[in-house]
């Protein structure tokens, strides 16, 4: 169906023996569908830009977005894409910059993420981001979500294994605000320290965490279910 025929409601065509001009409210239907459509055009710009610094700086979806908008000179939310439509962005802008590196990166993200959940495994680690989604490089960080029966005892770890940390409260995935433990750790495949970011929430969070996203993919997962997705990729 066209675009006409979605904002009248119908087919699209005209009473019989009349004229699109002679329609009542005909011009300010016009520019409506006008505007929709720049604002679609402006939402794809946007994406594309903000793509490019998902990729090579490794900014997360709001913030590039927000970025994106403020370097085309476009105010308000109205026009910021959807998380959906950025990703589609991101993953075109990989396909075309980075198709020769970004898997070997990716698995060796995966690999040290892996790696932290296993040290971490007590507190029922899930990955979720960019690594889990299959879109990170090298320049993205690895956030993992932690569910403890008592969210100090995440911290308390770190300290008994003498890792070095820098606290901060974020807004979760529940709309509401957790604490994050921030650490650097060194990825041997990649030779350089990657931001590794653990998000504490109390065990009952972990439900609302595996509900699936509007594709029906799971937004984060497991070690045995990220295990799974790396072998997968190796068949």
């Amino acid at each position: 169906m066209n675009m006409h025929a979605q904002i009248l409601g119908g087919s699209g065509s005209c009473a019989e023996g009349s004229e699109p001009a002679s329609m009542p409210g005909w011009h300010g239907l016009h520019a409506k569908q006008g505007k929709m459509q720049r604002m679609t055009d402006t939402s794809f710009e946007i994406a594309a830009l903000a793509a490019r610094w998902v990729v090579e700086e490794g900014l997360e979806y709001g913030p590039a977005k927000q970025r994106a908008a403020k370097q085309l000179g476009v105010h308000g939310r109205a026009a910021l894409p959807a998380n959906d439509l950025l990703e589609e962005a991101v993953r075109d802008y990989i396909a075309v910059f980075c198709a020769d590196t970004q898997a070997q990166e990716l698995a060796a993200l995966r690999q040290l993420a892996l790696h932290w959940m296993d040290r971490l495994a007590v507190f029922r680690p899930h990955l979720g981001g960019a690594v889990w989604r299959g879109t990170a490089t090298k320049n993205s960080d690895i956030y993992l979500q932690l569910f403890c029966d008592d969210c100090k005892s995440a911290e308390i770890a770190l300290i008994d294994q003498r890792v070095n940390y820098l606290p901060r409260t974020v807004t979760g995935f529940t709309g509401t605000e957790v604490e994050a433990l921030s650490v650097h750790a060194f990825c041997p495949a990649l030779k350089e320290e990657i931001g590794v970011h653990l998000m504490v929430y109390d065990f009952d969070d972990v439900r609302g965490a595996l509900k699936p996203d509007a594709r029906g993919r799971a937004p984060r997962g497991d070690a045995v279910a990220l295990r799974r997705l790396m072998e997968e990729l190796l068949t």
